[in-house]
């Protein structure tokens, strides 16, 4: 029960943190140049993405981007919040990368299914030539998530 409160808790606060971002790029960033911190270190740009990371599949047809990105995203999230929730050789770190996983999936999806197959993206960061592609706090989660999860599992020993 402990284990399913944690990666719940984890999961909703993060879950809320992205839609709130989205909420407020929605609000004040459509239709507005980008807008530059820090020399273009931090950029805030509003964007569609009908693709997956870095727009990887958006111009598939239509069709093909529902199967993938919304279909198979939704069963692939169901079997991983099984697996999470089974797993007893989670520690406490493991669950909370599993929650961050798992929020920014959900809260992708959610985007997908009420945005018309796009997601809210408007985050860009860079120093000189070198610029990320344009992401949001989901993307930000799940890559959190999967790089803590990746530590914890090396780090823990086997049983």
């Amino acid at each position: 029960m402990q284990k399913a409160l944690l990666i719940s808790t984890t999961a909703l606060i993060s879950i809320a943190a992205d839609q709130f971002t989205k909420y407020l790029a929605n609000q004040y960033l459509i239709g507005r140049e980008a807008i530059s911190y820090f020399n273009d270190f931090f950029v805030l740009s509003y964007h569609i993405n009908h693709g997956a990371f870095l727009s990887l599949g958006s111009t598939l047809p239509e069709h093909l981007r529902t199967l993938i990105f919304s279909v198979l995203v939704g069963i692939f999230l169901v079997g991983f919040t099984i697996y999470a929730l089974r797993n007893q050789a989670f520690t406490r770190w493991h669950n909370i990368a599993c929650g961050l996983i798992l929020s920014g999936g959900f809260s992708n999806l959610y985007d997908r299914i009420t945005n018309n197959g796009g997601v809210v993206d408007f985050m860009i960061m860079g120093i000189g030539n070198v610029h990320t592609g344009v992401f949001n706090v989901a993307d930000m989660a799940i890559m959190a998530g999967t790089f803590l999860l990746i530590f914890y599992t090396a780090k823990t020993p086997e049983k």
